[in-house]
């Protein structure tokens, strides 16, 4: 299981282009085709750490959005 693992952490996409391919996911306009490849070439590491960053991004953005709304409410 080690070597499994330590060949997907080898694999191409930089920790910047992650992140692209998961935006593009996230919209859902990413063509099929591009979809394969990045599955193909993401490293697990960088998808973990990049779902985080998503994911506080996401609570604080909505975080944001009830203050405010809450805001003009008052």
């Amino acid at each position: 299981m080690d070597d499994d693992f330590r060949k997907l952490t080898q694999r191409k996409l930089s920790f910047l282009q992650t992140l692209k391919a998961i935006a593009w996911g996230f919209f859902g306009v990413r063509r099929g085709r591009d979809h394969e490849q990045d599955i193909a070439r993401i490293n697990p590491v960088y998808l973990i750490i990049a779902a985080l960053i998503a994911t506080l991004l996401f609570v604080v953005g909505l975080v944001m959005v009830a203050r405010w709304f809450i805001g003009q409410a008052a």
